[in-house]
């Protein structure tokens, strides 16, 4: 792929930045450095991530403790959202921008708290999906179902999580801040969490249970910032067809068409390498020309250079499509 400077979107998973916030400190600045080389390159950068583990927590606590007596008010689950998404970028902010210090990099790094509408009468409030929290017995996960009203399912095989709705990603309530912010040269971490999912009421807006899947809604934000890169980070370093049979196969390079066939055929799990295979699918229809990469933390650098990683893009030709210079490309700036 091109070395030249290019508007890349990255996605981080929340699993990957840990279940306490010391462990948190430590991963993040693993993040930080591997964010840092590419920003070093010059390229324009927007970092999403997950927040499973991290919301989950909070929402835990804030239970237990409202729970415990009438000193704590009980806190609505967008509220922990809004939470892990300001706890999150806090150390990923402090990381990152100690890490562009070390490189002489006169960069600033800011959060957004990032609301993303969705839609009410989404299929997904009719069946949670999206895991969060800590990994309970079926005996916890049976008494909290009793006394919260929670879902749980069982997660393969580790032990059980509360599973809410995942809707999909419609719009990105702060869009123009972050595209007016991301001109102006700073690193945005935005769309935390997936979002604060947020419905539209006669009265405004307003936050609802859910968690909105981090790579759709990193796809979504990508798309609206006309990205030449989206950049999922996950556990291992390139998507694989047949995974953990005798004949496994890794993917280096795929076409969107090539990409909808294994879907069909169910090659790729739920809840797993399914959806960042369909963000990235969503992206590279939306942007012909662009390139969608799923690779580990550790590779995305190599990924970006077409050394590692599984790269996807509309049509084969495309993958030696190189972006212009962002300098040279216009963006309009009251644009939805």
């Amino acid at each position: 792929m091109s070395r030249r400077k290019k508007r890349i979107v990255v996605a981080l998973g929340g699993n990957a930045l840990g279940n306490t916030p010391e462990e948190q400190v430590r991963q993040v600045r693993s993040a930080a450095e591997i964010i840092a080389d590419l920003a070093a390159e010059g390229h324009e950068l927007i970092i999403g991530h997950g927040n499973g583990p991290q919301v989950g927590i909070i929402n835990s606590a804030m239970d237990y403790a409202a729970s415990s007596g009438p000193r704590t008010p009980y806190m609505p689950f967008p509220e922990c959202g809004a939470m892990s998404q300001g706890f999150i970028g806090y150390h990923l902010q402090q990381a990152l921008q100690q890490s562009l210090l070390k490189r002489n990099l006169g960069k600033t790094v800011v959060s957004v708290v990032t609301q993303v509408l969705v839609d009410r009468q989404d299929p997904a409030f009719q069946n949670p999906t999206k895991p969060i929290g800590n990994f309970c017995t079926r005996e916890e996960a049976e008494k909290l179902e009793k006394e919260k009203g929670y879902t749980f399912m069982e997660d393969a095989g580790r032990g059980y999580r509360r599973v809410v709705p995942s809707p999909e990603p419609k719009a990105i309530v702060e869009l123009s801040a972050i595209r007016k912010m991301v001109q102006s040269g700073l690193i945005v971490i935005a769309v935390g969490g997936g979002g604060i999912p947020v419905v539209e009421e006669a009265d405004g807006l307003h936050g609802i249970d859910a968690v909105i899947d981090k790579d759709m809604s990193s796809s979504k934000l990508a798309r609206e910032l006309k990205a030449d890169v989206l950049l999922i980070l996950t556990a291992v370093d390139q998507v694989y067809i047949h995974f953990n049979r005798p004949d496994q196969k890794a993917l280096e390079q795929i076409t969107a068409r090539e990409a909808q066939d294994y879907i069909s055929r169910g090659e790729f799990a739920k809840g797993s390498m399914l959806p960042k295979v369909e963000a990235c699918l969503e992206f590279v229809k939306a942007l012909p020309g662009r390139t969608a990469i799923i690779t580990s933390l550790e590779k995305a650098q190599e990924a970006l250079h077409g050394k590692a990683g599984t790269r996807i893009c509309s049509e084969q030709a495309e993958f030696d499509y190189a972006p212009l210079e962002m300098d040279s490309v216009v963006y309009d700036v009251n644009a939805s």
